[in-house]
């Protein structure tokens, strides 16, 4: 993702990446990309934020950044009907952190209905039927823009990680 992404902004990495983060394997791929990059002198030195972006239900990325933690603790309980989000314990976390922080960006958590909202949103505006994840990530950039933390011309990226037609049941429970 991290090549495809450095290619499709003309090899001058976006400002912002919002990243749906399980696992957070993306994360961690995208930064390792961006790295050898660089080395290759296909890239400068510019590195975008990256935003995590976790489920009110399961956060666990979101708390060990709170608090400062090089690890995430084992979240208990974990729920949210993203299923891509539902990741209690991520095994790559430190990886996740360390760039999350190294790039100045941060982790934020939105709930199931502010995530569900914005795929309603995505799909009436943009006709886009996307998974929970990416609409996860479009409600923490609304956040983060009502927040300040966003800077008015910007370039950002959101990645959507899957397609709505995974959670028809989480659709039409959800608007039924």
């Amino acid at each position: 993702m991290g090549i495809e992404a450095a290619e499709q902004f003309g090899w001058d990495l976006p400002d912002v990446i919002f990243y749906p983060t399980g696992g957070g394997v993306g994360i961690i791929g995208m930064w390792k990309a961006f790295e050898e990059l660089e080395q290759l002198g296909w890239i400068g030195p510019k590195r975008p934020k990256m935003i995590a972006v976790q489920a009110e239900g399961c956060p666990p990325i979101v708390r060990a950044f709170e608090q400062h933690a090089e690890f995430s603790e084992f979240w208990q309980g974990a729920s949210t009907i993203a299923s891509g989000l539902r990741v209690p314990k991520a095994i790559g976390d430190f990886l996740v952190l360390r760039a999350v922080r190294d790039s100045g960006g941060t982790a934020v958590t939105v709930s199931d209905n502010e995530l569900m909202q914005a795929c309603g949103q995505l799909a009436a505006l943009e006709g886009l039927f996307v998974a929970p994840e990416g609409g996860a990530c479009v409600a923490a950039l609304k956040k983060l823009r009502q927040s300040g933390f966003l800077q008015k011309g910007e370039r950002i990226l959101i990645y959507n990680t899957g397609s709505g037609y995974k959670y028809i049941d989480v659709w039409s429970k959800y608007y039924a």
